[in-house]
């Protein structure tokens, strides 16, 4: 299966594996994903649009057992509030619908900032701009095909 994600990586000349798991509509969360396609949640990376109060929206990609650092997110982007972008807004943003959001071949290039994490893996999964289907490839590929810059912006949820 080919989507836009996968036509940039092919185009770029970069390596991955898709995999694909069981879509529910109601439990979109990256922990159960990471569960479906056999990797541990912390290499698994969700992928959010947030918008910043002096430049604008930005995708911030962390691992699925984390959230986002909103503060650390805007000190590392140059802003100085963030808030996540909504729901609704998602697919006039990036192309993409909630569990399918993907830096890759957005509908718009938007700075990325991925968590600096990734680079303690061989291998992370992203979306592929789909619900059901993930990338896995190395993390410097990743950055390479994003033009991501790598920061601490991600922490443990409360309890």
């Amino acid at each position: 299966m080919k989507t836009n994600a996968t036509r940039q990586l092919d185009k770029a000349g970069i390596a991955y594996e898709l995999r694909e798991y069981e879509v529910d509509p109601d439990d979109l969360r990256a922990v159960k994903v990471a569960h479906q396609i056999g990797l541990p949640a912390e290499q698994v990376f969700k992928t959010l649009a947030v918008k910043g109060d002096k430049h604008g929206v930005v995708l911030a990609v962390v691992p699925g057992d984390q959230e986002l650092d909103l503060k650390a997110l805007a000190r590392l982007s140059g802003n100085r509030s963030m808030e996540l972008a909504a729901v609704s807004q998602l697919p006039s943003l990036t192309g993409y619908i909630r569990g399918g959001v993907t830096a890759l071949a957005c509908k718009k290039h938007y700075p990325v900032y991925l968590d600096e994490s990734a680079i303690l893996y061989a291998t992370i999964a992203v979306s592929a701009g789909i619900r059901g289907t993930q990338i896995l490839l190395a993390p410097q590929d990743y950055v390479a095909a994003t033009g991501a810059t790598l920061g601490a912006i991600a922490r443990t949820p409360p309890g």
